[in-house]
């Protein structure tokens, strides 16, 4: 009887951790849970144009998840200033046209291209935020460079393969001008 009582208590468990995790998935509980342990965005102050295709524009949304509400959308080659950073979403605000407000977008939406044009290029790609750090990269005036993240004033970018950082004053993030 023992046996049946442990075998009975041990299905009743299993169910009910089975109901709990249905309950937090389709109340979206787990989306709030998830947005708990990321609230802490990286800032951020650059500007960074729209890359993205969709003839609808690129989806603005009220946070950091596909499972947020879509708030806005922004045509493409339209500039906006980057706030803030939190894996791969970033915070936009003050579109130069479309979405007026503040949500998030995914970064691999957005580009920058580098300064210089006429020039020789931007002065180098960095390792890290710190212009002490190791130069690893020159990279070619008014040339496009995929967005990666940022923190500060700093582009965390991606050219031919190597990343790297460009500092405020090598960046242009308009789609449809060199920035000189």
């Amino acid at each position: 009887m023992t046996k049946k009582v442990k075998n009975l208590v041990s299905k009743l468990l299993t169910g009910l951790a089975f109901s709990c995790i249905s309950v937090i998935l389709n109340t979206g509980i787990d989306h709030e849970i998830g947005l708990a342990k990321s609230t802490n965005p990286q800032k951020c102050d650059i500007l960074a144009y729209v890359t993205d295709t969709d003839a609808q524009g690129l989806n603005v949304r009220s946070g950091a998840s596909t499972n947020n509400t879509i708030i806005g959308q922004i045509p493409i080659n339209e500039t906006v200033q980057v706030i803030g950073a939190n894996g791969n979403w970033v915070q936009i605000t003050n579109a130069s046209d479309g979405f007026q407000g503040t949500g998030w977008v995914f970064v691999s939406k957005l580009g920058l291209t580098t300064r210089g044009y006429g020039t020789n290029g931007v002065d180098l790609l960095y390792a890290s935020t710190s212009q002490q750090s190791l130069k690893v990269r020159r990279i070619p005036a008014n040339t496009v460079v995929k967005l990666l993240g940022c923190q500060g004033d700093k582009a965390q970018v991606e050219y031919q393969g190597v990343k790297g950082w460009l500092t405020k004053g090598d960046q242009c993030g308009a789609a449809l001008t060199s920035c000189s």
